[in-house]
């Protein structure tokens, strides 16, 4: 076999070993994109999760964001709300939406029926947490399991305590007060997970990372995207 033949036949079979073990060409991976508040895109390639989005945009002062944002929402769409203040929900987007794309929506009222994604969802869990919020008679938390990956999403929660109780989280998203209220009660923040993404941030507020403490990434940039290999 001459040296040309011989180098085709070599990516010959190496496009064929690429072809049938599709993993050695790909990684998987979860990843959660920033919309605004405490919006959150979350997928695996497969199904799409979209946590406190669509809201009304510019609500109480909080971010704006592109109406395209409206028209990017995903095919056969799951919408879970942490509670239904307008900075976090907008009923009448989020029904359309969910009519249009044959979605499904999740909030406080019905919080419970989330069981049903354990089993839908392929390798997912959600765990429901109530939570106060001082200014919401019904609020949640949700402990996502996705692909052997953990998540806290706390929504406007201020006690610490539910954040406290968990152990071995990949990435924990949080509002800067829910965070301070741990640091102040002297929680041992390694304990509990990887990563903490500080989100909700509001106008007025001044938060900065100086870099020292690299388990926290502020949330500031909207269309930011984290990617959680698995």
């Amino acid at each position: 076999m001459c040296g040309s033949n011989k180098l085709k036949f070599i990516l010959l079979n190496f496009t064929l070993i690429l072809f049938i073990h599709p993993g050695y060409s790909q990684t998987n991976e979860i990843t959660i994109r920033f919309i605004g508040n405490c919006g959150l895109y979350m997928t695996d390639g497969t199904s799409n999760i979209y946590l406190d989005f669509p809201y009304k945009s510019g609500a109480h002062h909080y971010m704006e964001y592109n109406l395209a944002e409206l028209d990017s929402v995903k095919d056969h769409p799951v919408f879970i709300y942490t509670h239904r203040h307008s900075d976090h929900f907008s009923g009448r987007l989020v029904r359309k939406l969910s009519k249009k794309l044959d979605g499904r929506i999740f909030t406080p009222r019905n919080a419970e029926s989330l069981k049903k994604l354990n089993t839908e969802l392929s390798d997912f869990t959600i765990e429901t947490i109530q939570t106060k919020h001082r200014f919401s008679f019904n609020h949640y938390s949700y402990h996502i399991t996705w692909h052997g990956k953990k998540f806290f999403i706390s929504g406007d929660t201020e006690n610490s305590a539910t954040l406290a109780s968990l152990r071995d989280l990949d990435w924990a998203f949080v509002p800067a007060w829910l965070l301070r209220d741990a640091i102040e009660k002297t929680v041992k923040l390694q304990d509990i997970s990887k990563m903490f993404a500080v989100y909700h941030i509001g106008p007025n507020d001044k938060i900065t990372n100086d870099g020292t403490e690299t388990r926290i990434k502020l949330l500031d940039k909207q269309g930011e995207v984290i990617a959680v290999p698995y």
